[in-house]
């Protein structure tokens, strides 16, 4: 068996509008288990940007450790990457972004990389509303280390080995509610329709944009019993609406029936589109977003979709005031202004 993928392409493959093909957005031939949710996610991830037509080398993609920090090496083959220890890819991250602002962050991880080592570094990447995309492929354990239960195990889920969890779960969306992020949303690695508008959605977002998504371990977390598995999910999902990702077209105009529909427009001028199935859900209303998520935890339900997000976000960079430009191009007479400019900065201190 080989793990080296062609790369003879057929000429008449279609092309996005900066004539690139969707296998250019393609990496390695992935050496997870067959049926892993992560490597429908991978394929999310390559088909949002193909049609995004995002430049591959304008991307950076980090991560942890785990099985999920490995499917970077599964995508984006041409984009900046970096496999960083394990719960520490948002501090990474924040570092990557604070010296050049130009890029788009893809940030992965998985929920022992988040909601055990690394919940520090996601609670503080929150809080600065770093500009990011953090996508948490969540499958409920330790897939790497042969499915010990994880931090987001639902309490009574029972393991392929037949125990019962009994410690309560961490409820990654439902932090990032409470600690105010600017993009909220949960899906399913199944559920491309979904997934594939709200990945669009999170990398136009001006802020730190998280993406919770449930991803069955085929090995170890599909069992009967498991709250993590593909046949329980699919039982319990509810969708909080019918997503799609409209970009800024000067050419296209989009009307809806009043009741049935929210655009919510985003820094960049870009929109996207809601179509609402309860009449008291409201993406822009943070206080909604709670109420629907516990009363979906209350019925059993999986909650996906975009459960929040602040149209009025404001990113690290625009917070701090920083440069405009990648720090690397900077050159001595913006580093080394003068004494005149620093005897003024440094009587603003006096």
């Amino acid at each position: 068996m080989t793990y080296i993928k062609p790369t003879f392409r057929h000429p008449a493959l279609p092309k996005n509008k900066i004539s690139f093909a969707k296998a250019d957005y393609e990496g390695a031939i992935s050496t997870l288990c067959a049926g892993c949710g992560h490597d429908s996610i991978s394929g999310s991830i390559v088909q949002a940007c193909y049609e995004m037509s995002i430049e591959p080398h304008k991307l950076a993609k980090i991560s942890g450790i785990g099985c999920s920090s490995k499917t970077p090496t599964y995508f984006l083959s041409n984009s900046h990457g970096f496999n960083s220890v394990h719960g520490r890819m948002p501090s990474v991250t924040t570092g990557a972004n604070m010296a050049n602002r130009d890029l788009i962050y893809l940030g992965v991880s998985g929920d022992g990389d988040t909601a055990s080592i690394g919940m520090g570094q996601f609670v503080h990447a929150i809080r600065r509303n770093l500009n990011m995309v953090y996508i948490v492929m969540n499958n409920g354990c330790y897939g790497l280390t042969k499915g010990q239960d994880s931090a987001t195990a639902d309490f009574g889920s029972v393991s392929k080995p037949g125990s019962v969890n009994q410690f309560q779960a961490i409820d990654l969306v439902g932090m990032a509610l409470e600690l105010n992020a600017t993009f909220v949303a949960r899906s399913f690695s199944g559920d491309k329709t979904q997934l594939i508008p709200l990945i669009k959605a999170a990398m136009s977002h001006p802020g730190f944009a998280f993406i919770d998504v449930i991803s069955p371990c085929v090995t170890f977390n599909n069992n009967k019993g498991s709250t993590k598995s593909y046949d329980f999910v699919r039982d319990h999902i509810e969708a909080t609406s019918v997503l799609d990702f409209v970009p800024q077209k000067d050419e296209i105009t989009v009307s809806y029936e009043e009741g049935n529909s929210a655009t919510v427009p985003l820094h960049d001028g870009s929109l996207i589109e809601l179509r609402k199935l309860s009449p008291e859900w409201n993406p822009t209303d943070r206080y909604s977003a709670f109420v629907r998520l516990q009363k979906a935890k209350m019925k059993g339900e999986i909650l996906t979709g975009l459960l929040y997000i602040d149209p009025e976000s404001t990113e690290l960079h625009d917070l701090m005031g920083t440069t405009d430009v990648p720090l690397n191009t900077l050159r001595e007479a913006e580093l080394c202004p003068g004494n005149a400019t620093l005897e003024s900065i440094n009587q603003n201190f006096r």
